[in-house]
């Protein structure tokens, strides 16, 4: 299956891009996934950094065939 991946703030800058076409294969949850893209990063708190499936933050989410990831970074506010 083909997934888009977005990638901001600090995610992008250490995969110095700022969206790839994916290819998984087999069942994959948006938790399974995150750690997949992070694997291998500089990203000190790779915890803080959250996943979005279709604008859904929900990280149990099983993956699904064009479905759109976002990797996003800690967001600071008030």
């Amino acid at each position: 299956m083909k997934v888009t991946v977005k990638y901001f703030g600090l995610v992008a800058e250490a995969t110095e891009k700022s969206e790839e076409v994916m290819e998984l294969k087999g069942e994959l949850t948006a938790i399974a996934l995150k750690e997949q893209c992070l694997k291998g990063l500089t990203i000190t708190d790779k915890d803080s950094v959250q996943i979005a499936v279709n604008q859904n933050l929900d990280d149990s989410i099983t993956i699904k065939d064009g479905d759109e990831i976002a990797l996003l970074p800690p967001f600071a506010g008030g």
